[in-house]
């Protein structure tokens, strides 16, 4: 367990972090040639979805054996769709590894997977990609990491460039320097000349080093040099508390510096071991450090899962205490329920290797387990822990969906299903008043790929479109009008005549009442004139949607005493509902969200400005509780809310986060109803 180390390979989208992943196993000798994401023959990128798009979607884990070491490399995604994805990654990792380009630096998905890590509480290593791209500044990029990151940003290696050829690097820490010759590595003494850039870097790390330990800050300050084992051990401790972040720098492309790389992880990231892991109490919900030991009683988290249709549900697991054994049964505490294991693999991309179990800090994967879900707990009956799951992102977009080909709807929801155990950051909901099937995710790619994955594995076209807004129609004024059904054809005839006051209602429910006197309409009536009543407000007269905040009044009408029925006086009441609407001033009603837009300051008046475009009211502004971000809160219209995710996340660059809720209807303009009322119409 003490040589198992657990690390999350996170950034912005095209950084090379799959590139890296690749070049650790190329280096580790488990591959025999680098895979290229062009090409689609990456271990990490083997979905045909990412091949097609040249781009990770999905995490995955990759062990390396380095060297004494086994690394479990969690390779993440970077676009911001795929965030669920990466807290996932996080989850089951003990340490992160941010991966910048040295020609793009600080992206905002680099502080975003920083902050992810930070609120995990896990060591951060930072490895500045692409240095050898002619437009890569190292200096610069170290400049805006320490502007955003703080002081503990602190670089372990320094380029070798001779001219504008990127050559190598000096190893600050142990002050030796490797130049490359293509992938040859050979170690050189430090070049002339860089001395003076390389001492203030290295005395930056003696002084990350001193404020580790008070005996050893008094050495620093008395000039005692630190032994090797001194300085190993502090930029341990430093980077387990947080208080040194390592930088290291190369080109995994080239598979340049990666093999330090490695030999930094080993030597200075912390085995699980090291990690506090905190759960609650099944039972109490009281707090529960839990001991990471194989010698403990069994506890293992779910942080990802795989719908597939052949193999069936793959389930992908850290064990934090105990081991998961073949052929043994577990609880699921989340669930309250027992799962039986069967099979127990190791993974390393799309590939499983069957063993016996799988220990305290390691990673593994079982198949079809039957309750358990993404994040959550599996261990022995009597453990009586629950670890911590995933908070995943609530999704921002929907869009409806509906088959290609008539009769394939079970196919579509069942298919929707499956794919929901594997991503839980979208979600499908039915809409029982337009009757549409929802999907609900992170942005448009998002929900663009769940569509490709129901077609390629589970055989189902679909058409994708807006969802329909839920409008509403009411009156504005009072009248009385009558009803009368009555129908002769021979034997029963249908006899039935309503008088009914319409007015605006104070609760979106219809009011029914009645104040008919001398028995013109028989008491039992009163229930079928109220149905025929309610069945008719479900359409208005405008465009065809629900009629809310109205009330009834049967005041008179007329009956038969042989052709007069239930039947007839609830369709004497839809007759006077259709009259009583036209003549009552009927209007439309749109629905009205409240929005909370989290924005930085420099793109406020941008932001403002699109809500006004919007129709939105501004409600109020400000600073926010969320860090460098301002606040911006409005009305907005429901029905111009729905590419809004998209339209902010281009606006902000990605920084930008909104949520909004509908709080009311109220009555639309008429250049908007009029439209909806022609829509309406033309369907």
């Amino acid at each position: 367990m003490k040589n198992i180390r657990n690390i999350a390979v996170m950034g912005h989208a095209k950084c090379g972090k799959t590139t890296i992943t690749e070049a650790m196993l190329y280096n580790a000798g488990q591959v025999k040639r680098l895979g290229s994401i062009v090409e689609g023959t990456t271990i990490s990128d083997y979905d045909n979805e990412e091949k097609r798009r040249s781009c990770s979607i999905n995490t995955t884990v990759e062990p390396v054996k380095w060297k004494e070491f086994k690394y479990n490399v969690i390779d993440t995604p970077g676009f911001f769709d795929y965030a669920g994805d990466v807290k996932a990654g996080v989850r089951a990792a003990d340490s992160a590894l941010v991966v910048l380009s040295g020609r793009s630096g600080v992206s905002v998905g680099t502080e975003q997977v920083f902050d992810y890590a930070k609120n995990s509480d896990i060591p951060i290593m930072f490895f500045v990609n692409k240095i050898d791209d002619k437009h890569a500044s190292y200096e610069k990029t170290l400049e805006q990491m320490k502007q955003v990151f703080g002081k503990a940003v602190t670089p372990f290696v320094y380029p070798i460039r001779e001219g504008d050829e990127f050559k190598g690097f000096v190893d600050i820490v142990d002050m030796t320097a490797r130049r490359y010759e293509g992938e040859k590595r050979i170690d050189i003494p430090v070049p002339d000349g860089m001395a003076e850039v390389i001492e203030p870097l290295r005395e930056m790390i003696m002084e990350a080093i001193a404020d580790t330990d008070e005996e050893l800050m008094v050495k620093y300050f008395e000039g005692e040099p630190f032994t090797v084992d001194e300085i190993k051990q502090a930029i341990r401790n430093g980077v387990k508390d947080g208080n040194i972040y390592p930088v290291y720098c190369g080109s995994a492309t080239s598979n340049i510096g990666i093999r330090s790389l490695m030999d930094g992880i080993g030597k200075y990231l912390p085995a699980p071991s090291e990690i506090k892991e905190i759960g609650r109490h099944s039972d109490t919900a009281e707090p529960v450090e839990l001991v990471q030991s194989p010698d403990e009683t069994t506890a293992a988290v779910v942080f990802k899962t795989i719908a597939d249709p052949f193999v069936g549900k793959m389930s992908i697991f850290r064990v934090y205490s105990g081991e998961i054994k073949a052929d043994s049964t577990y609880y699921n505490p989340n669930k309250g329920e027992s799962e039986k294991i069967g099979k127990v693999y190791t993974v390393c991309g799309n590939k499983q290797t069957e063993v016996s179990s799988i220990k305290a800090g390691d990673i593994g994967c079982v198949t079809k387990l039957e309750f358990t879900k993404t994040g959550d707990t599996i261990c022995d009956k009597n453990k009586n822990i629950i670890l911590t799951g995933i908070e995943f992102p609530a999704p921002v977009l929907a869009m409806a969906v509906e088959p290609e080909k008539k009769g394939e709807e079970e196919k579509i929801i069942s298919g929707l299903s499956r794919l929901m155990d594997e991503d839980p950051t979208f979600m499908v909901v039915n809409d029982p008043e337009t009757k549409q099937t929802l999907i609900k995710g992170q942005g448009e790619q998002h929900i663009d790929v769940i569509i490709s994955k129901l077609k390629t594995k589970y055989g189902v076209n679909v058409i994708l479109s807006e969802p329909i807004t839920p409008y509403r129609e009411t009156i504005t004024k009072k009248v009385a009008v009558e009803g009368k059904h009555k129908k002769q054809s021979g034997g029963h005839g249908q006899y039935g005549h309503v008088k009914i006051e319409f007015e605006p209602g104070l609760t979106e429910e219809l009011i029914f009442e009645e104040r008919v006197v001398g028995g013109s309409v028989p008491k039992n009536y009163f229930p079928a004139i109220e149905k025929g009543l309610r069945d008719s407000v479900e359409h208005g007269v405008l465009a065809g949607y629900p009629v809310v905040n109205v009330k009834a009044t049967l005041f008179d009408g007329s009956y038969h005493p042989v052709d007069s029925s239930e039947m007839a006086f609830k369709t004497a009441a839809s007759l006077a509902y259709k009259e009583g609407m036209k003549q009552a001033g009927p209007v439309m009603l749109e629905p009205i969200g409240y929005l909370k837009s989290y924005v930085p300051e420099s793109i406020m008046g941008d932001v403002i400005g699109d809500i006004n475009k919007r129709r939105g009211r501004i409600m109020g502004m400000g600073e926010s509780d969320i860090k460098g971000l301002n606040l911006v809160e409005a009305e907005v219209p429901m029905s111009e809310m729905h590419k809004y995710a998209t339209d902010l996340r281009a606006m902000t660059g990605g920084r930008g986060k909104f949520t909004f809720e509908f709080v009311r209807y109220e009555r639309a303009p008429m250049d908007v109803a009029d439209k909806i009322i022609a829509a309406a119409n033309e369907k």
